[in-house]
């Protein structure tokens, strides 16, 4: 029997996107004139976007694979490939062993049948026999925590529901081979430690597991080695932590401001482009910290006539997590009005109290017609925001403040009396 459970050789996948070009109103005979083969041609445009490119690795039986990169980068693309979801346009991919995977909420189940039909199901997909399914049947309803609902069509199950079931099917059905995407996210934080012991289980059970996340300690724990995807190939291959630390000290790399004085040569597309970018203390210092609010700069040509254009910041932090989404809701000028052609500058200010120290990037999103995104340039600017004694006031506490962001909060503490508390054995 082959050492190997996992090759992959060579794989590339397309996807043709089409374009329509943007008409507002339209008029009967423009609709009709639309019909003609060649108005839909004029109307129509189509590009081929490789969202994996000659991407080839082996796992070992019983190794613990780690894939990361930003969003987009074809981890997702991937593991549908290898879970035989979608055919590769380039390359092949050889498994030896029973395969489980959990890649998005829902991925296997008949949304008509009930839990406990689809954990027969799921198990019988799997290749499993049904005194195997039913050993272990138990074990998976007190993990997913659905038991009251077992014998609901699973169409009625939220979300949660849907996850906490599809990944206890998957983690203990015995495949020789676990895909597991980012699906873990959609949980509770109970939900998540849990998922994240029983994949601490699988691994030193000696299956082979493949997982993505953007919870980089999770790769870097459970993971022995690890991929960095980034546009579709493999960009690093080797030892989690290296890799990982590898993928973290790019997301600094991004200057926190960028311009670009010509619109032939600028980032975007046919509807805005990106003239610069900048990201500084908003108030003037040299330096930005915890208490000193950030502002945004973007300026951006807006190429249509009559654009409802505005602006989304994706913020995240050193590890890939979403901090925040800012949106221009209370902008005065421009919001849901429509723009003539013309040079814009949009500036967004994150107030001060609000980011822990660290590093952030922003991912900026370009939005027409109040809801379809026209344009996403991803790491458009980057920053790093200090520690600040200010912010400590008195407190003893050193090194970086726990948690995502660091918000002032009011306090008030007050005497309600003298007396003693009455204590008792």
């Amino acid at each position: 029997m082959s050492d190997l459970a996992l090759r992959a050789t060579g794989l590339g996948k397309t996807y043709r996107i089409r374009r329509h070009a943007v008409v507002r109103y339209r008029t009967l005979r423009e609709d009709l004139m639309r019909l003609l083969p060649w108005r839909r041609a004029r109307d129509e445009r189509s590009e081929t976007f490789w969202a994996l490119h000659d991407v080839s690795f082996e796992v070992g039986r019983g190794e613990v694979l780690g894939i990361v990169g930003r969003n987009g980068a074809g981890k997702s693309t991937l593991l549908k490939i290898l879970a035989r979801i979608t055919r590769p346009t380039t390359g092949h991919a050889d498994i030896w062993g029973r395969v489980g995977s959990l890649l998005e909420v829902g991925t296997g189940f008949h949304g008509e049948l009930t839990g406990r039909e689809n954990i027969f199901l799921s198990g019988t997909i799997l290749g499993m026999r049904r005194a195997e399914i039913q050993r272990r049947f138990d074990e998976i309803v007190a993990f997913a925590e659905v038991e009251p609902f077992l014998d609901t069509p699973v169409k009625r199950f939220s979300s949660g529901m849907y996850t906490r079931l599809g990944f206890a099917v998957a983690a203990h059905l015995d495949p020789e081979v676990l895909i597991v995407d980012e699906v873990l996210a959609v949980g509770d934080a109970s939900f998540q430690k849990k998922s994240l012991g029983k994949m601490g289980d699988v691994a030193r059970s000696g299956r082979t597991v493949l997982f993505v996340s953007h919870n980089l300690a999770a790769v870097e724990s459970l993971c022995g080695r690890a991929i960095w995807l980034d546009r579709g190939g493999i960009r690093a291959e080797g030892g989690a932590q290296d890799v990982v630390q590898r993928y973290l000290a790019l997301q600094s790399e991004t200057p926190s401001s960028r311009s670009w004085p010509s619109a032939h040569e600028a980032p975007g597309n046919d509807t805005v482009r990106i003239r610069s970018v900048d990201a500084r203390a908003a108030d003037g210092r040299a330096e930005l910290d915890m208490l000193t609010p950030v502002q945004i700069d973007v300026e951006y040509w807006n190429l249509k006539p009559g654009n409802l254009l505005n602006l989304s910041h994706h913020v995240y932090n050193e590890l890939d997590v979403l901090v925040f989404n800012a949106v221009p809701v209370h902008e005065p000028n421009w919001m849901y009005k429509p723009m003539p052609v013309g040079l814009y500058r949009s500036s967004c200010v994150i107030p001060g109290y609000l980011l822990n120290s660290g590093s952030y990037r922003i991912d900026t999103l370009f939005v027409v017609d109040e809801g379809t995104v026209s344009y996403m340039h991803r790491g458009l600017v980057s920053f790093d925001v200090a520690e600040s004694l200010a912010a400590r006031g008195r407190s003893k506490w050193y090194g970086r403040f726990p948690g995502v962001t660091h918000p002032r909060t009011e306090w008030q503490t007050k005497l309600l009396s003298t007396e003693n508390a009455a204590v008792s054995g």
